[in-house]
Parts: structure tokens; sequence; C-alpha cells
């Protein structure tokens, strides 16, 4: 019978990896293995097409088979294989203890942190309720209803919207009237030093004259 693709597979499986890899060139012995467990899964799995791009192994996976370099993979490996769909992904069974030790040392980093986001979120809710509270306690105390509490609460919204928008466009007004002030007073300034400056030697002449007098 055909499998159903929400059904979800896991099983375990110990990967030959010495015969597929001894016949390769010493510098793509590592890379031939971990195509091997790709090759290996996919038929063991029954992937549509052999597809390989469908096989995700795990980080760990990884790096147990690149431990030695790529010259000396190791000879078999085993793995705990989930299926999801047409996905699979891969898991290492047993680690070498450098990458075990790396395995457990990430997880409690990522729990530390979950830990710390976790508190916050709760910090954050205890200090809204505590607004809350207080604003509802004040509300109690005044002895008025909160119905008429939240609608002078908004009018005092909108009333302190209003002025500044008053405001702005007197600020505005004001700085129109000064700049035309200025372009008056600066052509006024132009038409004196015409009138009072001569235009011929002649009266500038006229002018040292009645000066002297």
């Amino acid at each position: 019978m055909a499998e159903n693709k929400t059904t979800k597979i896991e099983r375990e499986y110990v990967i030959p990896l010495r015969d597929k890899c001894r016949p390769v060139p010493r510098y793509k012995k590592t890379p031939k293995a971990v195509k091997t467990v790709k090759e290996f899964l996919a038929r063991h799995m029954k992937i549509a097409d052999r597809d390989l791009n469908k096989i995700k192994l795990d980080k760990y996976l990884n790096e147990a088979l690149w431990f030695r370099g790529i010259k000396k993979p190791i000879h078999k490996i085993k793995v705990k294989v989930v299926k999801e769909g047409d996905i699979v992904r891969a898991y290492a069974v047993d680690l070498p203890a450098r990458i075990n030790f790396k395995k457990a040392r990430e997880e409690k980093k990522s729990e530390a942190q979950a830990k710390i986001g976790k508190e916050a979120a709760k910090a954050i809710e205890s200090q809204k309720k505590a607004q809350e509270e207080a604003a509802e306690k004040e509300i109690e105390e005044s002895g008025v209803d909160k119905e008429t509490a939240k609608e002078e609460a908004k009018l005092d919204v909108e009333e302190s919207k209003k002025p500044q928008t008053k405001k702005a466009s007197e600020e505005e007004k004001e700085k129109a009237v000064e700049e035309s002030a200025q372009k008056e007073a600066k052509t006024e300034a132009k038409a004196v030093k015409k009138t009072t400056t001569p235009k011929t030697g002649k009266e500038k002449a006229k002018a040292e004259e009645v000066a002297k007098q």
C-alpha cells in the first residue's frame, strides 16, 4: 500500500561507508561519504526520483562525518531518520565526545536565552497589569465611572492635539509676515540709494558744494 504523505515515519539505520569511499581519491572521500548517506536514505525511505535535495542532514551529523578530515571519513555511522511528507531529516545517534560536548553547550545556551525571553515577557505583562490596576484605583477613588473616565481621556488627547496644530499655523503666518516685511525693507533701501547717489560727475560736484555750504 502507498504511504500517506502526512504520516510521520521514524527509523534507525547503520550506514556502511567504507566500500563506497574506497575507490574515490583521498581528497574526495568525505564528500563521497556525505553523498553515500543521502543516497542510502533516498533508497530506503522511498524518495520519489531519488531526489537528494529532499534529504536534510543535521549539522552535528555533518560534523561527525567531517570529524577526521576530508581524507579519512568514518567507516560507518548510526543515524536516526524522520520522514514527514517528502522531506527526510537525518540525525546522528552516536556522536564523538567533542561534538557531543559542543551540542550540549549550545543546547544550554538556547535554553538560557529562552528563559531570559520568558522572564522579560512576564515582567512586561506584570508592569502592564500594575499600571491598569493603578488607573482603576484612581478612577474608583475619584468616584467617576469607567466609561466617563475613558471619554474624558479621549477628549484630553484630542484637545492636546488641537493647540499644536493652531500653534504651528500661527508660527507659519508670523514667518510669512516677517519675510514680507524684510522684502519691503530691502526694496525701500534700494530706492533710497538710487535717489541719494548722483548719476553724473556734475551732480557729484554740486552735491559736494552743497555739503560744504
